[in-house]
């Protein structure tokens, strides 16, 4: 007799109490079945081994699918080690490809857990995404977490500091305003500060930063710093997320990005392998989509090397050709 509600009532996103789990499991709860997912998958991304190890021993196939991926992909891809060797023990397939062509074990060589499976014969990373790997620890780790909600950025590869600020043609700003918005930018008048932003020399290029604001990534902007060159825009929107762009040789050429997202079943292999190496870090990816080694957060929190003000303009105009100048 089917069980109200797949069994599975009151069960939200913590698939960690085992006790409680199983004994759903010997009432009846379906172990194929959570509303309209897998409980495997919930519990490899959001449980304990505990309770993996208990659904796997009751599906019956290890490694169903949802969305494309197995419950192994969403423990890899989640960092969940231990749930992703309980998966492998109760006999999921890490080799498998799925999404962009990758397997969960290809995946887990970039990962904190680069032996987390026996790797076959010819699973292995390339020299250059073991370098880009190695790189995204040392920048993820050199910015550290730090609060950035509400923060607008340009990353922008090949420039300095006063080429921003050239092509920007922008005027550097009082120290007195400079000291008002240190203090705090939001008991300044908006108006005043809307089009402040600090710019920053970086190695592999600059930093254009409003840590309370939009300003950096407007399309008139992006387009203005990216003649001859890319540059990756970030808006920490308080309200609706990360929301990135990608502008080249002054155009854009991507907009509505989810920078720090995850992965997409539509990626590209090179997409979805930079994808993982910054799930939930969207300055990191910004970053490294323009190609900045940044050595600590300086750049996006400020002090930056120089504030400046940016001259009246309609900025929502993307292309840079046709912008007011």
């Amino acid at each position: 007799m089917a069980v109200p509600g797949g069994g599975w009532d009151g069960v939200a996103w913590d698939w960690s109490d085992h006790d409680d789990i199983r004994r759903r499991l010997d009432e009846g709860a379906d172990p194929e079945r959570w509303g309209r997912c897998r409980p495997l998958h919930r519990a490899a991304a959001f449980g304990s081994p505990e309770v993996v190890a208990e659904l796997a021993g009751r599906v019956a196939d290890v490694d169903a699918l949802e969305d494309g991926v197995t419950a192994l992909w969403e423990a890899v891809m989640s960092r969940r080690s231990e749930n992703a060797r309980a998966l492998a023990a109760a006999g999921a397939d890490p080799w498998r490809p799925s999404w962009g062509g990758w397997s969960p074990g290809r995946l887990s060589l970039a990962g904190p857990v680069p032996d987390l499976f026996a790797a076959p014969a010819g699973e292995s990373l390339t020299a250059a995404q073991h370098a880009q790997a190695e790189e995204a620890r040392r920048l993820t780790a050199a910015l550290g977490t730090f609060h950035h909600e509400g923060t607008g950025l340009a990353c922008v590869r090949g420039i300095d500091a006063a080429e921003a600020v050239r092509r920007l043609e922008a005027t550097p700003a009082a120290d007195d305003l400079i000291a008002d918005v240190l203090e705090d930018p939001y008991d300044c008048d908006s108006e005043e500060i809307e089009l402040l932003v600090g710019v920053t020399s970086v190695p592999g290029g600059c930093v254009v930063t409003q840590p309370w604001g939009y300003a950096p990534q407007m399309p008139g902007v992006l387009t203005r710093l990216t003649a001859g060159t890319v540059g990756y825009g970030l808006y920490a929107n308080p309200k609706s997320g990360n929301q990135g762009s990608i502008a080249r040789d002054g155009r854009i050429e991507g907009s509505d990005l989810h920078p720090g997202g995850g992965p997409d079943a539509t990626d590209t292999p090179e997409e979805l392998f930079t994808a993982y190496l910054y799930q939930h870090d969207a300055v990191a990816y910004s970053c490294a989509y323009a190609g900045l080694r940044l050595t600590d957060r300086r750049a996006v929190v400020g002090p930056p090397d120089v504030w400046v003000h940016l001259p009246p303009r309609d900025y929502w105009r993307a292309n840079r050709k046709q912008s007011d100048s």
